[in-house]
């Protein structure tokens, strides 16, 4: 045992954050992309090339030598190299009956791996034929218990090397097994800290920063990468980029996957023009890339950027049609068009092809939500959920369904999930305040609302949807302050009329200062009220009455001062609301 823990300890390399020597790790990442080719770990093995070709490229005299044979290697050889030519044509049955009784670790993990896919694949197969509302667990793919025994014998004995106990920790995974899945995968991380899919498998299991103080990591390089992923995972994205800068000044500025994992970051934090930059800077240094494609369509969606939409869908297309990206594109694209159906059979398709894909799930959801089938639409949102906790655009859409269904208290469960989930996205609080609002519970409302302010509104609600609140509990001059700030934040942003509740806000700030006998303020306001369709004939009657009671003599009154002064919370230099004029009110001519 202490032979086999300092062989993995020594694969290690230079501990975390330390990138002095580069040389040696591209000699690791060289080596251990070509272990993982053979035993057939496509992705680990595709992510370490990657990373290696982002790093100067080694002299002869440095590149790493193949590794060495042992006795038992040399046995199983012929059996291992017929069985890994089967394996790559998707013939795992019958890799794995070629592999029966061989010793080595190579031959063993490849029997074992084949086994677990061939299960997978007949899961799969099983699935795709019944893709209608499947019940978790409902097919289920069984070699697992077996593999599972003899797994854990070989556990027991300390047999199973660093690739071992990555198969082992995906059978107890999928077993449901998750916290002896999480310690067998540190151990293999331990043991072998240099292949990637054990650290993502880790990354998967985690929900939150809790529990990954609590987990014993290796003290190696490879950590930094697995924490700027778990980071963006776990939505801390600041922490995310600032990890993945000080990579990029290690001297991995060339890696695309970093550069697609920092686009995810900007994507998840709703930056989406800096996201939208560089995605167009990694489709020209990789312009075959396919995954993390259907990011950059949810924001071209967003951005309704129809042409560009369509040429990347037609691009992907091109390069390669039958790819969960490009089904999940096309289907964007088709949502963006308004041909819900049409999108909704390509989120199907993409499932097909990977029924574990999550975003196909989510989307999917979506789409069901605008063909009005809420129930097939919680069926998508739930089997999301059910692939990835942590998504949450799955909880805040059941939320959204349940709220057509008129169910509020499930609203407010799934709402309060999503607020979890991202506690600083202002949408999921203007949703929770409204679930609030509608079981009558006025104090939590304005709470979210409030907070849902304070974190930025991206869709600037909050406060008209606050200062309706204090409307309806006749708290007036809190509401004229909702109102105020309101129309600083639309005007400040340049964005105006568009905004539906802008005449609104005009219209009750005319009638407060109208009661509060404030003739100039309710004018300028009275006269905004003139340049909205639904608002104008208020606005010209208020004016009226205005001109008639100032005829009469009815002076401005002043001792009213006192209320207009926002508080501290709402305005940063204490302007009294009188002097405030955001709005440039006073040039304003009727």
């Amino acid at each position: 045992l202490a032979g086999r823990r300092a062989g993995g300890m020594a694969a290690a390399g230079p501990a975390s954050g330390d990138f002095s020597d580069l040389r040696e790790i591209k000699k690791q990442l060289l080596s251990v992309a070509e272990r993982s080719r053979e035993r057939g770990l496509q992705h680990s093995g595709k992510w370490a090339s990657e990373l290696a070709f982002a790093l100067d490229p080694l002299p002869l005299s440095e590149l790493p030598p193949p590794p060495a044979l042992t006795e038992e290697d040399a046995r199983d050889l012929d059996a291992y190299t017929l069985a890994k030519s089967y394996f790559d044509l998707k013939e795992y049955d019958r890799a794995a009956y070629f592999l029966r009784g061989c010793k080595s670790q190579k031959a063993y993990f490849l029997y074992m791996y084949s086994r677990y896919l061939s299960g997978e694949k007949k899961k799969d197969d099983e699935t795709v034929d019944s893709l209608g509302p499947l019940e978790k667990g409902q097919v289920k793919n069984e070699a697992l218990r077996e593999l599972r025994v003899e797994l854990s014998k070989k556990h027991k004995a300390r047999e199973l090397d660093g690739f071992g106990l990555y198969l082992y920790g995906v059978v107890l995974r999928k077993l449901d097994l998750v916290k002896e899945a999480i310690d067998v995968f540190v151990e293999a991380a331990h043991v072998l800290p240099l292949h990637w899919g054990a650290w993502l498998e880790l990354c998967n299991l985690i929900t939150d920063k809790e529990m990954l103080k609590f987990l014993s990591l290796p003290d190696t390089w490879m950590k930094e990468f697995f924490l700027a992923h778990i980071y963006t995972e776990l939505q801390l994205i600041e922490e995310a980029l600032q990890k993945y800068q000080s990579l990029i000044d290690a001297g991995f500025s060339k890696s695309t996957y970093i550069i697609s994992q920092i686009a995810v970051a900007y994507h998840n934090i709703r930056d989406i023009d800096k996201a939208l930059s560089i995605f167009n800077e990694l489709r020209k240094q990789d312009p075959y890339r396919i995954e993390n494609m259907d990011t950059f369509s949810n924001l071209l969606y967003v951005r309704s950027m129809k042409p560009e939409l369509s040429y990347l869908a037609h691009n992907l297309c091109e390069i390669d049609k039958y790819r969960v990206e490009t089904c999940c594109v096309i289907g964007n694209y088709y949502s963006l068009r308004s041909q819900h159906e049409k999108a909704a059979l390509y989120f199907q398709r993409a499932l097909k092809l990977n029924p574990r894909y999550l975003g196909a799930w989510t989307l999917m959801g979506h789409e069901y939500m605008e063909m009005k089938n809420t129930s097939a639409a919680i069926q998508a949102y739930r089997h999301a959920i059910e692939v990835n906790k942590r998504d949450y655009r799955a909880w805040y859409g059941l939320g959204q369904t349940y709220e057509i269904l008129k169910m509020p208290f499930y609203c407010l469960y799934y709402y309060r999930r999503a607020h979890q989930l991202r506690p600083n996205d202002s949408r999921m609080l203007v949703a929770l305040g409204e679930c609030y609002e509608k079981l009558n519970q006025l104090v939590e409302a304005k709470k979210c609302y409030w907070r849902a302010y304070a974190v930025g509104d991206v869709e600037k609600m909050a406060l008209v949807k606050l200062a309706k609140l204090h409307e309806q509990l006749n708290e007036s001059e809190q509401a004229a302050q909702c109102y105020i700030k309101y129309i600083q934040d639309i005007y400040s942003c340049g964005e105006l009329v568009e905004h539906v509740e802008v005449s609104t806000a005009f219209r009750y700030l005319a009638q407060y200062y109208f009661k509060c006998k404030l003739w100039d303020e309710a004018s300028a306001c009275a006269q905004k009220c003139c340049a909205f369709n639904d608002t104008r004939e208020e606005g010209k009657a208020l004016l009226r009455q205005i001109l008639q009671l100032r005829n009469q003599g009815e002076t401005s009154s002043t001792d009213i001062a006192a209320p207009f002064f926002l508080p501290a919370s709402l305005s940063a230099n204490n302007t009294p609301t009188r002097r405030v004029s955001p709005l440039n009110l006073s040039s304003v001519t009727p």
